[in-house]
């Protein structure tokens, strides 16, 4: 909707100044209409008003319209928000998720709409945030994922979604990320193959696509170059050849008779 139209509340009606309980603000510039207004279907103008009258957030709490419940919450005081818990609306209770104590957080990890357990699970931590790895939600997973103690992260080794085992494989701990290369997906192998040390590497050397050999044969120990120089992949041999060659010369450099036969610093 262009500002210059006339502004509609939520209920797609043009906003009627003259029978707004506030109306004496307009004149007195506290309101402004289709900027500064609780009347308007628009978050941006709600919130400009309560940022204008924190005295009324409260007062905001009970409105019909669920926008203006969920920016009121946002701002209210948290000692009236419990009785919120129950609002038929998901925005307002992600509100909730987002402000309330872990008590009520717990209650609203099961809440049926995943925005509302995604906010839960930015909030909850160790058991509580462990008991949401297999929400039906995948989203919900991923965040469960990236807040989820790198120990515990196991759990979600093997979860259905890839985005949901990215998250896994870059903060999962070395000891497991090994089980992670023989991934069906390549884009989690290619986050194994960043991670890996240089030896543990070789669990990848023969990895079906060559963007993984690729990123192991720029990392991998140079004493496992070798098998790399005969790949079928030419990116991947010229990377083999130019990490040997400068191994071979390295070394060389080391056990020159020049340097009393003492390897360099």
């Amino acid at each position: 909707m262009d500002d210059h139209e006339d502004p509609l509340d939520w209920q797609g009606r043009p906003v009627d100044c003259a029978s707004c309980p506030h109306r004496a603000w307009l004149e007195q510039g506290a309101c402004e209409r289709g900027k500064v207004c609780v009347r308007d279907r628009r978050g941006s103008r709600i919130e400009r008003f309560f940022k204008s009258h924190p005295e009324l957030n409260e007062s905001g709490l009970n409105d019909p319209y669920f926008l203006v419940r969920a920016i009121a919450a946002r701002h209210a005081s948290l000692f009236r928000l419990p009785a919120l818990v129950d609002d038929p609306d998901a925005d307002v209770r992600a509100v909730l998720a987002e402000r309330l104590p872990q008590r009520f957080v717990l209650k609203l990890r099961n809440d049926v709409d995943p925005r509302v357990r995604i906010a839960a699970a930015t909030r909850l931590e160790h058991g509580a945030l462990l008991q949401m790895t297999s929400d039906p939600d995948y989203y919900v997973r991923v965040v469960v994922a990236r807040r989820l103690a790198s120990d515990a992260l196991p759990v979600l080794m093997c979860d259905p979604v890839v985005d949901v085992r990215l998250e896994v494989a870059r903060r999962i701990g070395k000891e497991w990320l090994v089980s992670m290369a023989w991934d069906e997906d390549v884009a989690i192998r290619l986050v194994v193959a960043e991670r890996l040390d240089e030896l543990q590497l070789a669990v990848l050397a023969t990895d079906s696509d060559w963007r993984v050999r690729h990123a192991v044969v720029e990392r991998i120990a140079p004493v496992l170059l070798a098998q790399f120089l005969n790949d079928p992949e030419e990116d991947v041999r010229e990377v083999a050849r130019r990490r040997f060659a400068q191994h071979l010369s390295s070394t060389e450099t080391r056990q020159d008779p020049a340097n009393g036969g003492e390897f360099d610093a």
